[in-house]
């Protein structure tokens, strides 16, 4: 696909986003690799060894089948661009979501508004997988900055990345990667099904959630905020948590906060009182001018491939 088609597809599917958010699950990509990756892992065996073999199998090959066969859709309308870009805006879009990050936000922010921990805790499951049952108010609000930072990379910047550079089968292989990383790399039962999925993820996203962190400190100078304490604590604090890459962007947005992001017994980021819910409308005023910047970096990227391809 052209750069240039493809600038005009990733343009399109920014404004959807910002309009109308995600489509319904019926249509949505992402939910058919969910469904595909449940249906396949019903045939996982129980011995942790065969699981493992079994694991990498399914982490490989459903992203590479995924993207085979996004490239086979993309190339089968490129005879009529309009045809092309249409099928590329449908793939494209759904590999990120940033309004839906914000409205999640949003929402445990109303709650903790209102007074409301039942609810608060309820809408944070839509964010991260935490256990937000014995949360109190600042931790609810702490949970929900770190995962506006975090997120910002995995459901926004990531993709844009990898569809900047490797095109539309880029982005639906890397969203189809932090899906099964979501389903099953994790500890417990899944732990050796999933090892595979979580390295691959961690892998795909040790570049974007750097750069991720550095975005947040531009959008923090361009909104007035302290991006040299964001830079002090990025730089001190950023590999603390057990994720090879979650820690970068939440450590710079505690910084460029001023507020400790605490999760006890796991790690401690940054320096100063816990976040209240005001933390969250100012992490997502952050997030939201480092998506731009990610944005205006993906299409000045395209524009390169584009000069260079002429």
């Amino acid at each position: 696909m052209a750069p240039s088609l493809l600038a005009a597809a990733l343009a399109i599917a920014l404004v959807l986003d910002a309009a109308l958010g995600e489509p319904p699950n019926a249509v949505h990509p992402v939910a058919w690799i969910g469904a595909l990756a449940s249906l396949v892992l019903r045939a996982a065996p129980r011995n942790p060894a065969a699981q493992l073999g079994f694991g990498a199998l399914v982490a490989l090959g459903i992203p590479l089948g995924c993207a085979a066969a996004a490239a086979v859709l993309v190339d089968a309308g490129a005879r009529w661009s309009v045809l092309e870009l249409a099928i590329a805006v449908a793939l494209v879009k759904p590999s990120f979501a940033l309004r839906a990050l914000g409205e999640a936000g949003e929402r445990v922010r109303r709650a903790l508004a209102a007074g409301d921990l039942l609810r608060a805790r309820r809408d944070l499951t839509s964010l991260c997988s935490r256990d937000p049952s014995a949360l109190d108010e600042r931790q609810l609000a702490a949970a929900t900055v770190e995962s506006l930072a975090e997120n910002a990379s995995d459901s926004f910047v990531a993709p844009l990345i990898y569809c900047a550079l490797f095109g539309v089968p880029g982005a639906v292989c890397y969203r189809a990667v932090n899906t099964l990383d979501a389903m099953i790399g994790y500890r417990g039962r899944y732990e050796y099904l999933g090892k595979t999925a979580a390295r691959l993820d961690d892998a795909l996203n040790l570049v974007p959630a750097r750069i991720t962190a550095v975005l947040l400190l531009v959008a923090a100078r361009l909104t007035g905020r302290d991006a040299g304490r964001g830079w002090r604590i990025l730089v001190r604090d950023g590999a603390r948590t057990a994720s090879p890459n979650a820690g970068r962007p939440m450590a710079a947005m505690a910084g460029l906060l001023g507020v400790v992001l605490d999760k006890p017994g796991h790690y401690r980021l940054g320096d100063g009182p816990p976040p209240t819910a005001d933390a969250i409308t100012a992490a997502w005023s952050v997030v939201r001018v480092a998506a731009a910047c990610a944005a205006t970096l993906a299409f000045v990227t395209l524009g390169a491939r584009h000069v260079a391809s002429a």
